[in-house]
């Protein structure tokens, strides 16, 4: 199943890929409930029989999911990427939280903010915690996946910078683009392995990579985390991005006000946003 959250004429609602064509169903938007509550098949053939058929470009696209209770980003999750930066591969995942503030759908402007020209892009694949759990077995790990997604984790280098930590530069406003389509497991390779990444700045390939080169993997990840904190069913994971980052380029390549940047995964889309200036 393919479905997004999306509004038209101010109104919102759920759209489905259905048989090579998108209907809409609108009034409930409500994805974040249907995951936890496990009716996304319901909502699916709802709207496949009352459903309306539109044009996508007629539509505009909402983050998939807007009240997980935990957004989990991997940093340094490709080797190539870690080389880039003058870290070693990790033994142990980097970690770090977004917060739902931060979020926009496909479509929607990345902000580049009055107090940087650093907004950096990371195309990465996100992926959707159907079932939650603790201390769970790597053999079952991926029985606990929904779907997945694709994410643009736009970060503010130099506020990323300012501590050990990155909370601030990965948390401003309108710099987590999302979406469009969550895609539901049994439509992927487990664990969503072996699909191609691809990131374009201004149709220029500046990201280009498999989902099968993250060093820790979908099933892994979630095992891993487990062992310490609760999973959730609604949790979000960005597990990381690829070599090819702006501020690892000499000269740096930063997005500026003007630009469209674009991820684009295989078998799940292609995300892509405008850059416009605070």
């Amino acid at each position: 199943m393919r479905l997004a959250r999306v509004s038209k004429d101010g109104i919102a609602g759920i759209a489905i890929h259905h048989t090579n064509a998108v209907q809409v169903l609108y009034g409930d938007a409500d994805l974040d409930a249907h995951l936890v509550a496990g009716t996304l098949a319901t909502a699916y053939h709802r709207v496949a029989t009352q459903g309306e058929a539109v044009e996508e470009a007629s539509l505009t696209f909402l983050p998939p999911f807007i009240r997980p209770a935990k957004i989990i980003c991997l940093g340094l999750n490709y080797a190539d990427h870690a080389a880039e930066g003058g870290f070693a591969a990790p033994t142990f995942p980097t970690l770090f939280g977004r917060f739902t503030s931060s979020l926009i759908g496909h479509g929607a402007p990345i902000i580049l903010p009055k107090c940087s020209s650093q907004l950096d892009y990371e195309g990465e694949m996100v992926a959707v915690i159907g079932t939650g759990g603790k201390n769970i077995a790597l053999s079952a790990a991926l029985n606990h996946v929904a779907g997945y997604s694709i994410f643009n984790d736009g970060s503010i280098r130099d506020y990323q910078m300012k501590t050990p930590q990155w909370t601030a530069g990965k948390n401003f406003d309108n710099t987590g683009a999302f979406g469009p389509w969550f895609v539901t497991a049994d439509e992927l390779p487990p664990g969503a392995t072996g699909l191609s990444l691809q990131t374009r700045l201004n149709g220029q390939v500046v990201q280009n990579a498999t989902t099968s080169d993250m060093i820790f993997d979908v099933a892994n990840t979630i095992s891993l985390l487990s062992s310490f904190m609760t999973l959730q069913a609604g949790d979000v994971l960005v597990m990381g991005t690829p070599a090819g980052i702006g501020l690892a380029r000499k000269p740096p390549l930063f997005m500026k006000d003007g630009d469209v940047v674009e991820v684009e995964i295989e078998k799940l889309g292609i995300l892509r946003n405008p850059i416009v200036a605070e």
